[in-house]
């Protein structure tokens, strides 16, 4: 029986070899042998997760074409992936990729790293802080009030709670966006959200515009889902959307759907204005594309004097192109699984129907805290917490990385949560890689992106401050130097966490 669970194209695989950028020489400038580097860079999309373990990889002679190299130098990387336990064979199977015994297995999205792993590592994977108190406190103990009427009912609210649908409705109502509690459907997350607006809106095969770069989470979500992603790149730095781009995509490729993060966009920061919010909002609609809108850093302004746009879908106010996803999880605390989605009224019919078959609904104490924070004035609070301690962190790792990295280059977000870094020319794979081993880890730009993409970039999120953001920038320091010397994609990283 074959090992292997999914199979990786020869003409994918080749993409993101050759996106790859090469690995720094050796002393005397030799570069390794064609095998070698061939050898590594499987490695490299394997501990990164971008090919998944057991997965099947073309025969040799599918790659050698694809690549334009010899059969002999694909046969010859394959061998040493096999001696180095990153590749298992069978006569009639093919062959497969694997991890070498004391290997972690490798994460396909950002998921933070286990409570006991933190004594030693410096997580700048996942972007989340913690809770801001007393409010969380506080919303939980309004919420155990506020349960006793539900715990009489069966407790199955597929569209949300009432109340909570009501509370949301209101809040957009308030931004001068009219909307009804029927055009609200709460979800478990944003992630959630976005997991049923594709599965009734984009079967397998349909196409999805996206922001290159944009969230790792919802890409993988969305090749999970069968989807093929078409990237749109964005301008560089925080300069945004260009809406040429835009425009041709929609109208050329016409996909389904077009996921969009136009506040505080992750991972770059930027913040689309008002005109751009419109000619796309006009471009979708003249495509006949459904335009999702990921709003779970609307709320993070962390400079005082941005002047914020209307939402999307105020140049919406029906519903019928824009489908808005909101969250709970990135403006007040990542363990409040709370979500939702403003649409038409059939639209979100459509969605709780199909909900029927996926989660039921979303959990009922969570979203009466939720509702207390909004209704009760804490959630105002809370937000400026959590502005406050993303603001000083912010500036904190941003003196920090300038200091120890003088040769990286970002443009710093005025809000958001992550800070978006071209690496001086070195692989940003590579860098992750390494930070495993001395002690930091960091997520790599082509997590980021679409078929190896954003090589040269790392993200780091704002999520630590003071002797910790030094302590982050010296590790990323080492990790460079690891990098530089040719230690740091090697065929035993990373092995451990570093204390």
């Amino acid at each position: 029986m074959a090992q292997w669970t999914s199979t990786v194209g020869a003409a994918q695989l080749a993409r993101q070899l050759q996106a790859q950028q090469p690995r720094p020489t050796g002393p005397g400038g030799r570069k390794p042998p064609a095998y070698r580097a061939l050898a590594d860079g499987v490695r490299l999309l394997v501990l990164e997760g971008r090919v998944p373990v057991a997965a099947r990889l073309p025969a040799e002679r599918e790659l050698a074409l694809a690549l334009s190299v010899s059969r002999t130098t694909v046969a010859a990387a394959y061998e040493a992936l096999r001696a180095e336990g990153f590749l298992e064979s069978r006569r009639g199977a093919g062959s497969w990729t694997a991890v070498p015994a004391g290997n972690p297995l490798p994460a396909r999205g950002l998921e933070p790293l286990p409570p006991e792993s933190l004594g030693s590592m410096i997580d700048l994977g996942c972007a989340s802080l913690p809770a801001p108190e007393p409010w969380l406190t506080r919303a939980f103990q309004g919420a155990v009030e506020e349960l006793p009427p539900y715990a009489h009912t069966h407790g199955d609210y597929p569209a949300g709670l009432p109340a909570l649908r009501q509370t949301i409705a209101d809040r957009y109502t308030a931004l001068g966006i009219p909307t009804m509690p029927e055009q609200i459907m709460v979800t478990t997350g944003a992630m959630g959200a976005i997991d049923a607006i594709c599965h009734l809106f984009a079967g397998r095969g349909e196409r999805i515009a996206v922001e290159s770069p944009s969230y790792a989470n919802i890409l993988q979500l969305m090749r999970e889902a069968g989807a093929r992603l078409v990237p749109v790149a964005m301008e560089e730095g925080i300069g945004g959307w260009d809406m040429n781009r835009w425009r041709q995509v929609l109208r050329d490729s016409a996909p389904r759907l077009a996921y969009v993060v136009a506040d505080f966009h992750n991972p770059t920061g930027a913040l689309a204005d008002e005109r751009q919010r419109r000619d796309l909002v006009d471009a979708a609609r003249s495509a006949g594309t459904v335009l999702v809108v990921d709003e779970t850093m609307t709320e993070l302004r962390l400079d005082p004097d941005v002047d914020m746009p209307r939402r999307v879908c105020a140049f919406d106010p029906a519903g019928s192109t824009v489908l808005t996803v909101g969250s709970a999880s990135k403006a007040f605390w990542a363990g409040m699984r709370i979500g939702w989605v403003r649409a038409a009224p059939d639209v979100i019919r459509s969605l709780v129907s199909a909900r029927a078959y996926a989660d039921m609904g979303t959990p009922v104490l969570e979203q009466l805290a939720v509702n207390w924070l909004m209704g009760a004035g804490g959630w105002e609070q809370a937000v400026d917490i959590r502005r406050d301690q993303a603001r000083d962190n912010r500036d904190q790792l941003v003196a920090a990385v300038r200091r120890e990295l003088p040769d990286w280059e970002f443009a710093v977000p005025r809000g958001g949560l992550t800070l978006w870094v071209r690496t001086g020319g070195l692989s940003g794979s590579r860098l992750a890689v390494a930070g495993e081993r001395v002690g930091v880890r960091v997520p790599s730009g082509p997590r980021f992106g679409v078929d190896g993409a954003f090589e040269g970039y790392v993200r780091l999120p704002f999520t630590v401050g003071g002797a910790v953001a030094d302590e982050a920038a010296v590790r990323l320091a080492a990790a460079v130097e690891l990098v530089r010397s040719g230690a740091g994609a090697g065929a035993d990283a990373p092995r451990s966490f570093v204390a």
